[in-house]
């Protein structure tokens, strides 16, 4: 599912876990550059964006997100994180010129990013979900 993410910002690695109410994903902006954005929304914080910190893959393309005014994004990390059926944390590295596809909801002056993910069997969670990765050649 990711839970957590490594990636680097001004050559100082950072690892940064969902449940922290201040993570941010590194989106990559078209001229190379990167913009740090709140992942998702957890149940203490205010607001009306979806609760959580993914989007089924599905659901978006059935249309339920449409109403966030979805846009698709490249989130540059290195790795990301997942609890394995024993709930143990594993890592996976993304090889170079892949990403993560997340999508950026905005609602009023609220914006969020949160993590695509799609049925995968290389899965580790119970839920089977695992984050969508792209190649940098995917259109956003």
């Amino acid at each position: 599912m990711c839970g957590g993410v490594r990636f680097h910002v001004d050559g100082d690695e950072l690892k940064v876990y969902f449940p922290n109410p201040k993570a941010v994903l590194p989106v990559r902006q078209k001229d190379g550059s990167h913009l740090l954005v709140p992942w998702g929304r957890r149940e203490s914080q205010p607001g009306f964006m979806p609760r959580g910190g993914w989007a089924r893959l599905d659901s978006i393309r059935a249309g339920k997100w449409s109403q966030y005014t979805p846009i698709p994004v490249k989130i540059d990390v290195q790795a990301f994180m997942e609890k394995d059926m024993n709930n143990e944390s594993q890592w996976y590295d993304l090889k170079d010129g892949e990403f993560i596809q997340g999508l950026i909801a905005t609602l009023g002056n609220e914006r969020r990013l949160y993590v695509v993910t799609e049925l995968n069997e290389q899965s580790t969670h119970k839920s089977q979900r695992w984050p969508r990765v792209i190649s940098d050649t995917h259109v956003s």
